[in-house]
């Protein structure tokens, strides 16, 4: 049988910024993310800055078994009613209208969802909610790392019963979470519960609730520490195995 197809968002590069490749643009993806999700038996599918609209979008993610949205820069304070804050760095349009049409079509799929870092950030978008827009060095906020300076390793709670709970084997902390991030959750979205926070009280994982798609975000980086780290590759053989089911449940429908 074949392996779990999943759709994964990439970043769009312009002409120039890829090495030796001056006069064309380019969509671009970390090995990290798909290593992961290779190693958890499924097979990727790069979705380039095209589709925006949702009912178009439905259509397109209907040949998929579940997707996967990665980290990036900042989503649009526009988005969610707010001014630039100085700090907010790599806004993309063009990933802003995607990645928001593709979270947006698969909630109305019910197609099973990882969403890390920025794609919990859409995701609350998506759903209403709004950003923090940075957080490095404010009082209220421990280290989570920052873009272009360095990462963290930082613990996470969990909040039992969840669905990163029961991929955890119910445990209730996560130890060592790769943290890369100066924005955080602050008006939580329409129908997401908070799954898992750091001892700041930062949001470090949401969940959509009265659904029957499987969607878990997290606010930190579970694919660089998944080679050595069960806990973290479990969320990518989790996201795997709901895939498998869900082509399993519309190959029975078809049939």
């Amino acid at each position: 049988m074949s392996r779990p197809l999943i759709a994964v968002s990439c970043r769009p590069r312009a002409a120039g910024e890829v090495k030796n490749w001056p006069d064309t643009p380019s969509a671009v993806m970390q090995y990290t993310y798909l290593d992961a999700l290779w190693n958890a038996g499924g097979d990727e599918a790069i979705v380039a800055p095209r589709l925006t609209d949702r009912e178009a979008m439905r259509a397109y993610l209907s040949r998929f078994d579940g997707l996967m949205l990665v980290g990036g820069g900042d989503v649009d304070p526009s988005r969610y009613g707010q001014d630039r804050h100085r700090e907010v760095y790599g806004v993309e349009e063009s990933s802003d209208s995607l990645e928001l049409a593709l979270i947006e079509a698969a909630i109305d799929l019910g197609l099973p969802t990882l969403a890390i870092c920025r794609g919990l950030q859409v995701l609350n978008v998506a759903r209403g909610g709004s950003l923090v827009q940075h957080i490095t060095g404010e009082a209220d906020f421990g280290a989570h790392g920052q873009p272009g300076e360095g990462f963290e390793l930082h613990s996470v709670a969990v909040v039992p019963g969840s669905q990163l709970a029961k991929l955890q084997g119910g445990a209730s902390v996560i130890e060592r979470c790769w943290s890369y991030h100066h924005q955080v959750i602050d008006v939580l979205g329409e129908g997401l519960v908070v799954t898992a926070s750091a001892a700041d009280g930062a949001v470090e994982g949401v969940e959509l609730v009265n659904s029957t798609a499987w969607l878990v975000a997290v606010q930190w980086h579970p694919e660089r520490t998944a080679g050595d780290d069960p806990s973290q590759q479990a969320l990518f053989n989790e996201l795997v195995a709901q895939a498998g089911a869900y082509r399993g449940a519309k190959s029975d429908l078809a049939g």
